[in-house]
């Protein structure tokens, strides 16, 4: 999915849409207020996604790549490791300088346990992890109730 271009899609978005829908044309046939209710996918986003699907030379594309064996679906992903209740389903944004690891070695052990790495905070944020130095990420967090972590409770939730 990222590989296809789609203006405002990253490595972490096109994740999040491949583990949400699982083939292409699931993603096709949705519209923006669908891609919207995807934790970590904005608006905008979601716009451009569907804007993307609706340029006929787009679908051209992806009927070659189609045609050349390209894979446009694959089976939901299992979470590596034991799924834990306190994570599975449940969406993290790191926020701030972390000392014990870094964001990805965070978020690494986050989805081995189930849960889903966003990079911004929303109403649909599950959990904020705050280290040293955090911004306007931490502020969101606190304007819309989202439960905010020090990274000792983190570390404390992950059981390390």
């Amino acid at each position: 999915i990222f590989g296809l271009g789609i203006r405002f899609v990253g490595e972490g978005a096109a994740k999040l849409l491949a583990n949400h829908f699982h083939s292409i044309d699931k993603m096709m046939a949705a519209n923006v207020a669908e891609i919207a209710e995807i934790d970590g996918i904005g608006e905008k986003t979601a716009e451009s996604i569907r804007d993307f699907f609706s340029n006929e030379e787009n679908l051209q594309v992806i009927e070659k790549l189609r045609s050349a064996g390209m894979p446009f679906s694959e089976a939901a992903p299992e979470p590596s490791g034991e799924t834990d209740e306190r994570f599975a389903g449940k969406s993290f944004v790191f926020t701030g300088a972390l000392e014990q690891f870094t964001r990805d070695e965070a978020g690494e052990m986050v989805e081995k346990r189930g849960g889903k790495v966003v990079k911004s905070v929303s109403k649909k944020t599950d959990f904020v992890v705050a280290g040293a130095d955090a911004g306007s990420k931490l502020q969101k967090a606190q304007q819309l109730g989202v439960t905010v972590l020090s990274e000792s409770e983190f570390l404390e939730m992950i059981g390390e």
